[in-house]
């Protein structure tokens, strides 16, 4: 079987699936990811004549929130290794032409951001394509972007524990989400492979495990009965 975290497979997926990943996702979540992005970049209170650094920064769909508060002192650095999303997000910047934003595609692993560049770290809907190993690769850069007592916030889809939401998602993410692959790219396995991700997932709190070490502060986050999860933390070192 393929390995389904190896970072060229999953590259290829984001470019295959970018032309419709919006509107799919708008549409798996309810209308609920909007929201949970916005609850995400809320969560550390960002201020004004910051640096923030969007990881796995897609299309750049947490901008509008993140740049709800900054100035011509505030610098906005999105990241992503799609070269359909990165050009899409490319599109976004356009949308705020008075707002500092550096678009890099690079892959998060070997990127060029500087050490201790970054006040904030944000990442929306990254975190299921990657295994545990990556998860403490993801650890080690943003504890090495981060300014001392910088903040960071992910967030991804997840699996609730609710006995009666469960088997409905459940059947939504293995049946539903791939009809709908057809639909957009006439290819269910490519938005099947959004299902297997999130099943494989579960929730954060394999990454709060993992993001709870010396150089951090960091605290699993629940939203809408469990169907998406994250961590937010601060860098204490």
């Amino acid at each position: 079987m393929k390995d389904i975290y190896e970072p060229k497979f999953v590259e290829k997926l984001f470019d295959k699936m970018s032309s419709s990943y919006s509107k799919v996702n708008y549409i798996t979540s309810f209308g609920f990811s909007e929201r949970w992005r916005r609850q995400c970049v809320e969560e550390i209170g960002i201020e004004k004549g910051k640096i923030v650094v969007d990881l796995m920064t897609g299309m750049g769909e947490c901008w509008k929130h993140i740049l709800k508060i900054s100035d011509k002192n505030s610098k906005l650095i999105g990241l992503d290794f799609s070269s359909e999303m990165i050009n899409r997000a490319e599109k976004n910047k356009r949308k705020f032409e008075k707002s500092i934003i550096e678009v890099l595609k690079e892959n998060v692993f070997q990127n060029s951001i500087e050490n201790g560049t970054a006040d904030y770290v944000i990442s929306g809907f990254g975190l299921k394509t990657f295994n545990d190993e990556q998860l403490g690769e993801l650890a080690n850069e943003i504890n090495r972007i981060l300014k001392p007592n910088g903040k960071f916030s992910l967030i991804d889809v997840s699996v609730p524990k609710s006995k009666i939401l469960k088997p409905f998602y459940m059947f939504y993410l293995k049946n539903v989400i791939p009809i709908l692959g057809k639909v957009f790219l006439g290819s269910p396995e490519t938005y099947k492979m959004l299902g297997i991700y999130t099943e494989e997932f579960g929730n954060s709190k394999n990454t709060h495990r993992i993001f709870n070490r010396p150089e951090f502060e960091v605290e699993y986050v629940e939203y809408f009965f469990g169907c998406a999860s994250g961590i937010k933390g601060q860098k204490i070192k």
